[in-house]
């Protein structure tokens, strides 16, 4: 079976607030499927790309849940693997109506952060076309660490095209000296970065648009795309310019990066130009915050098409 793109991470179980309060005074919640990686793999199934998912769950209800929520997004869920020892990953997200929302994760010690190396199969990573990651697994343990830059280093190696959105969760790093450290050196394992311009600014230590891409590409980065709530730069060593994004009424934030992956790797899987690419991605970032699940927004190929036709855009 071929695959378009493989991820790996910890999708997670997500209870969300029905009402707007602080988390321990919410008396109603919502269910659903999450995870920053989970995000994306669902958006690009949903764009109609063939999806593959590593992983590790725990054996209890939350895991079976993931499972089954994955596969009817029709993503490949063969690589997924249950632990009898160890629990899946959730977490709670409140409801605001200003700002983003108030969020708690319970994942210390989870199935997924217990990932090693004797659970990376090369066999099914040689079948994708492109590997998408983010920091987020990294960040839960040395083991995950290791499992993280051994993966994208072979897979840079066999040839396969590399994206990378270092999606910061700060408070999962030991502390910030070691989440820049990682996160510098596992871009040189990327061809594609895309991080928040001022996650980027932070990670780099450079000011301004041109900077930071060169910072990135001198490590090798093919292309790199900075967002910003009303658009997006990018920049190769060749071509850069900036994409206005599409103005919308924010319901809710998390989860508006993946989308923006969502666009920008579906766009580059069927040869759209680069600003074609960060415009879609602007589009799919901008319809995910107007839903309040964490990928709720994640369109259809007709959804994106009516969206980006009817949705005024911000002025360049």
């Amino acid at each position: 079976m071929n695959i378009d793109v493989i991820t790996f991470g910890e999708p997670l179980y997500l209870f969300y607030a029905d009402e707007i309060a602080k988390l321990e005074d919410v008396s109603t919640w919502n269910s659903a499927l999450a995870g920053a990686e989970t995000n994306v793999a669902t958006g690009l199934s949903r764009l109609g790309h063939k999806t593959g998912f590593v992983t590790k769950l725990g054996d209890d209800s939350f895991g079976r849940f993931i499972s089954k929520a994955m596969a009817a997004e029709g993503i490949d869920i063969r690589n997924i693997k249950f632990s009898s020892d160890r629990r899946t990953g959730l977490y709670l997200k409140g409801k605001t109506d200003v700002g983003d929302p108030d969020i708690e994760y319970f994942r210390a010690g989870s199935a997924a952060s217990q990932m090693t190396l004797d659970d990376y199969d090369e066999v099914y990573f040689k079948q994708a076309k492109l590997l998408h990651f983010t920091s987020i697994f990294a960040s839960l343990s040395e083991s995950n660490r290791e499992f993280t830059y051994h993966v994208t280093k072979r897979m840079r190696e066999m040839g396969k095209t590399v994206t990378f959105d270092p999606n910061i969760r700060l408070d999962l790093w030991e502390n910030k000296e070691v989440m820049v450290e990682t996160i510098n050196k596992l871009s040189e394992n990327a061809d594609v970065f895309i991080p928040g311009y001022t996650e980027a600014q932070m990670l780099s230590g450079q000011d301004s648009y041109e900077d930071v891409a060169k910072f990135y590409l001198d490590k090798g980065v093919k292309l790199v795309v900075l967002t910003e709530a009303d658009g997006a730069y990018y920049a190769t060593k060749n071509e850069s310019g900036f994409v206005s994004g599409y103005k919308v009424d924010v319901v809710d934030t998390v989860g508006a990066g993946d989308a923006f992956s969502v666009g920008l790797i579906s766009a580059l899987l069927e040869d759209k130009s680069l600003a074609e690419a960060v415009l879609r991605a602007n589009a799919t970032g901008g319809r995910q915050v107007t839903f309040a699940g964490d990928n709720d927004g994640l369109p259809t190929p007709e959804e994106l098409e009516q969206f980006m036709a009817e949705t005024e855009r911000v002025p360049e």
